[in-house]
Order: C-alpha cells, then sequence, then structure tokens
C-alpha cells in the first residue's frame, strides 16, 4: 500500500492552546492546565497510559500481598478479612483500571495516525472520558480506609455475598463501577466514530490495519455490555439500600440470576480485554518477519466471529450451578466452537512467520511469547469448557492459572509488545536494547514460574480465594510467590526503559522498524502534536 502525504502549509506564529487548537496570539496555558483540558489525541493517549501503569503498580502491589500470605502454610502476615479485599481489589483494579485503560490509550495514540485521521472524533468527550477514571478508581482505592475496609467478596463480586454480607464501602464501590463504565462507553462511542468517519480518503474499511479493526470491534463489544453490567449493580445497589429481592432468596430473588446477567457482561469482558492484543500482534509479527500478514481477510472474520461468539458462551462459567443439561450442552459447544477463529488466528501468525526474514528485537519477542502463552491459556481453556470436567476444575487455582495465562502473557505481554513497538514513534527515540531484552526474559520466566504451578494445585484440589492452606500445597505456592515478586520487580525495569527512552537514546527515524508498512511510519519520530491536518491521499497497493 502506498501513502501520499500533502506539502506542509507554511508555518505561522501561533501558540497551541491546551485543546490543541492552534490560536494566533494566546499565551501557553500552565502545564497543569494543559494536561487538565487537553483535546489532542496523543496526549490523552499518553495520559491513559500513564494512568494505566500506575494502576498496574498498585494491583500489583496487591497481588504481591496475597502471594506473600500464601508463600507458606499459615496465617503468616495479615487477616483472613483483609486477604479477601486484596484478592478483589487486586482482580477489579487490573481489569477496569490497568489492562482495560491501557488498550484504550493505545487506541487514541495510533488509531488516528493508522487511519489518517487529524484526531479522534469527539476531543472534548475524549478528555471526559479520561478524567472519568482517575475519578472512579480514586473513590475505588478510598474504600480501604473506610469502616468495614473495601470489597471482600471477589472480583466478580457474585450476590448475595456482596449485597447482604458486604461491608458499608460497597455502595462506593458500585458508584465506582459505574463512572469507570460511563469512561468505557463514551470512549467507545468516540472509536466507532473516529474509525467510520474520519479515514483517509481511499482508504477502504478492508485497507485498514487489524489493530484498527480489533478495535472497532471491541468499541461494539463495550458498548453492547457495559449497560448489562450497569443494570446488575444497579439491581445490587437496591438490594443493598432500598429493600429489594432481585438477588435474595428469602424475599424471591434468586442469587443465579445475579450470575447469568454478570457473565453476559462478564464473557464479552474477556474478549473486550483481548481482541485489541491480537491487532498489537497482527502488527509486529509481519514487521520483523518482513512478510505480509498472512490471511488478512480472515483474520478479520475471525475477530468478528470471536465477538459474536462471546455473547452464547456466558454460562460455562456456571456449570456447577445446576443448570439442566441441555444447557450444559449447549455452553459447552459454543465454548469449543470458540476455538476455532482464535486458532485461525493463531494458524495466521505462524505462517506469517513460514520462511520469513525474522529478527528478534524488544517487540518481537513479546509477541512471539504472546502466541506461545496465550495458545497455552486457550488449551487450559478448551479442558474448563468440557462440562463433565469442569465440575472438578471449578473454583480451584487451575481457573487462576488458565485465567491468568491469558490475561499477563496475554493482554500484558501484547501491550508490553504495542509500548515496545510504538516507543520510537511516541519519543523519536529506539528503547534500551540490554534493558529490555532483560525485562523480558525476567518477565518470561516470573510470569511462567508464578502461574504455571498454579496448573497442578488446582488439579490437586487448591480451591482459590483462601488464604491458608494444606501442606500438600507448600512447593506449588513457595514456587509461585517466589514467581510473582520476580514479575513484579521486573516491571521496574520497563519503567527503566521508558524513562531513559523519553530522555534519550538511540534517534529513530520516521520508518523505525524496517518491515512496518503502516501509515504511523510516514510521520516523523516523534509524531509531531498535530499530524493530518490534511488527509493523506491512500492508494492500496493491488499486489
Amino acid at each position: 500500500m502506498a501513502f501520499h502525504l500533502p506539502p506542509k502549509p507554511t508555518p505561522q506564529h501561533s501558540t497551541a492552546t491546551a485543546g490543541g487548537v492552534a490560536e494566533p496570539g494566546h499565551a501557553k496555558p500552565h502545564w497543569l492546565m494543559r494536561w487538565l483540558l487537553t483535546t489532542n489525541h496523543k496526549e490523552i493517549g499518553s495520559l491513559y497510559l500513564i494512568f494505566s501503569l500506575t494502576m498496574f503498580f498498585i494491583g500489583g502491589i496487591f497481588a504481591l500481598v496475597v502471594r506473600a500470605e500464601l508463600f507458606q502454610p499459615g496465617l503468616q502476615l495479615v487477616r483472613p478479612e483483609f486477604f479477601n479485599q486484596m484478592t478483589t481489589m487486586h482482580g477489579l483494579i487490573m481489569v477496569f483500571g490497568a489492562i482495560m485503560p491501557a488498550f484504550v490509550g493505545l487506541a487514541n495514540w495510533m488509531v488516528p495516525l493508522q487511519i489518517g485521521a487529524p484526531d479522534m472524533a469527539l476531543p472534548r468527550l475524549n478528555n471526559f472520558s479520561f478524567w472519568l477514571l482517575p475519578v472512579a478508581f480514586g473513590l475505588l482505592l478510598s474504600t480501604l480506609l473506610m469502616p468495614g475496609g473495601g470489597p471482600n467478596f471477589g472480583w466478580t463480586f457474585y450476590a448475595p455475598l456482596s449485597t447482604t454480607y458486604a461491608p458499608p464501602s460497597t455502595t462506593f464501590f458500585i458508584l465506582s463501577l459505574h463512572i469507570a463504565g460511563i469512561s468505557s462507553i463514551l470512549g467507545a462511542i468516540n472509536i466507532i466514530a473516529t474509525i467510520l468517519n474520519l479515514r483517509a480518503p481511499g482508504m477502504r474499511m478492508m485497507d485498514m490495519p487489524l489493530f484498527v479493526w480489533t478495535w472497532l470491534i471491541t468499541a461494539f463489544l463495550l458498548i453492547a455490555v457495559m449497560p448489562v453490567l450497569a443494570g446488575v449493580i444497579t439491581m445490587m445497589l437496591m438490594d443493598i439500600n432500598f429493600g429489594t429481592s432481585f438477588f435474595n432468596a428469602a424475599g424471591g430473588g434468586d442469587p443465579v440470576l445475579f450470575q447469568h446477567l454478570f457473565w453476559f457482561f462478564g464473557h464479552p469482558e474477556v474478549y473486550i480485554m483481548i481482541l485489541p492484543a491480537f491487532g498489537i500482534v497482527s502488527a509486529i509479527i509481519p514487521t520483523f518477519s518482513r512478510k505480509r500478514l498472512f490471511g488478512y481477510a480472515s483474520m478479520v472474520y475471525a475477530t468478528a466471529a470471536i465477538a459474536l461468539l462471546s455473547f452464547l458462551v456466558w454460562a460455562h462459567h456456571m456449570f456447577v450451578v445446576g443448570l439442566p443439561l441441555v444447557a450444559e450442552l449447549f455452553f459447552m459447544y459454543t465454548t469449543m466452537l470458540i476455538a476455532v477463529p482464535t486458532g485461525v488466528k493463531i494458524f495466521n501468525w505462524v505462517a506469517t512467520m513460514f520462511r520469513g526474514s525474522i529478527s528478534f528485537e524488544p517487540p518481537m519477542l513479546f509477541a512471539l511469547a504472546f502466541v506461545v502463552q496465550f495458545t497455552v491459556g486457550g488449551f487450559s481453556g478448551l479442558m474448563l469448557a468440557i462440562s463433565p470436567a469442569d465440575f472438578q476444575y471449578h473454583d480451584t487455582y487451575f481457573v487462576v492459572a488458565h485465567f491468568h495465562y491469558v490475561l499477563v502473557p496475554g493482554a500484558l505481554f501484547a501491550i508490553l509488545a504495542g509500548a515496545y513497538y510504538w516507543l520510537p514513534k511516541w519519543t523519536g527515540h529506539y528503547p534500551h536494547l540490554r534493558l529490555s531484552q532483560w525485562h523480558f526474559w525476567l518477565s518470561v520466566i516470573g510470569v511462567n514460574l508464578t502461574f504455571f504451578p498454579m496448573h497442578f494445585s488446582g488439579l490437586a484440589g487448591m480451591p482459590r480465594r483462601i488464604p491458608d492452606y494444606a501442606l500438600q500445597f507448600a512447593d506449588f505456592n513457595m514456587a509461585a510467590s517466589l514467581g510473582a515478586f520476580l514479575f513484579g520487580a521486573s516491571q521496574l525495569l520497563f519503567v527503566l526503559v521508558i524513562i531513559k527512552c523519553v530522555r534519550g537514546g538511540e534517534k529513530a527515524p520516521a520508518k523505525a522498524w524496517e518491515g512496518a508498512e503502516d501509515l504511523e511510519w510516514s510521520v516523523p519520530s516523534p509524531a509531531p502534536l498535530h499530524t493530518f491536518e490534511t488527509p493523506p491521499e491512500f492508494h492500496p497497493d493491488r499486489h
């Protein structure tokens, strides 16, 4: 494909305002007001990424409290009720505060650059969407300081545990989720409007990079399922404060109704956290294989198929609640079916690398680790999909291992791969090679040492979300705790890589990676604050 950039307009004497609009004669705003009021997609993308990294470390500290307690049998460091708060807050912050905002930040930065748009379609809404997040998570973290402590009922907050037996701070937890949900919905609307309306002239839908496609589909998923979450937590609010009995069996309600509603949101949510990762990896593997992506159209259709099937599999989380046999069979088969489009993607990535001229820069290392380890998570997911087997696996550490193999070496490694891939475009400098390699290898060793033993402790019968355990699980838990601290410490290297990259390092040209072909590599590195004020002409290569 080819791009023709128009000549740059003659520069005029002006100063960019906080909103990113050049207005002659305006004084430069204070840095605080600039970042508070900015409507520039690159600056808002950076805010999302910084926020996500901050939440990642906060959620990670909570996880390390859990792993420190589980290092040996017996109650070591914290009380069981605080242990439950840590497990709950770790899950909530990692899912809603780290992984999702990171992908939204990458979308803010890269989608306009990849489609030749000057900015997001709704810039002020973009600013509002971001600033809802610090409010939401500030509120969520403040619950730890309230009487009775923070949420202590698991990140899935099953009723009636979260309604009848919950601490008083649960109402504030519900409000924080509402605010975060509004942010997600507004951000999704913005992304859809941008992709559908602001593509460069000549760029058809099937010319878009896979990252743009995956985010378009993810945005529709967000709009479809976030209102379901809003509905179920509003029903919780009514049960807690207004005497209703949606989920209270004593009042005629049904606790299993909560699970149906939650997982109708929750399983598409899992794909909200993984589809953009597919897009990132689909950009990186062709670049470092020096080949075109194998089966582009099939990748688009597979992404759409995964999104549609994600609405038909939710009750595989509920095999043990007493579903009728026909429902168990339906959800078992649909869950197995969703492995087919996922397998198409993995096959296409491997086929792209086949006979390619592969080099192993840091983005490619993380992308390859993603492909291998996400596949491990997929295989354990197929084991969980088999209804009679799930009766044994359910609520054990095997489920914890599966979920984390999908989200840590899956979603998180893809985010790290994307960060290393686009850092030259963001900062104008290549990431420090040796530090990046250390970060990768320590992360891979740490993540596998943490989560692989959990498969075995789960198969041996260790329940999840317990602060103490029997002696036969001691070795597996000790290994997992050592791996968790190694993995957590290795992420400090990533922060060091970013700081060194921002402050200097080897200069990157516009096309920082030899095999990169997408539109973002046609603008200078670092990308100017304003790009594509006059849209580029897009000419798809027909060869």
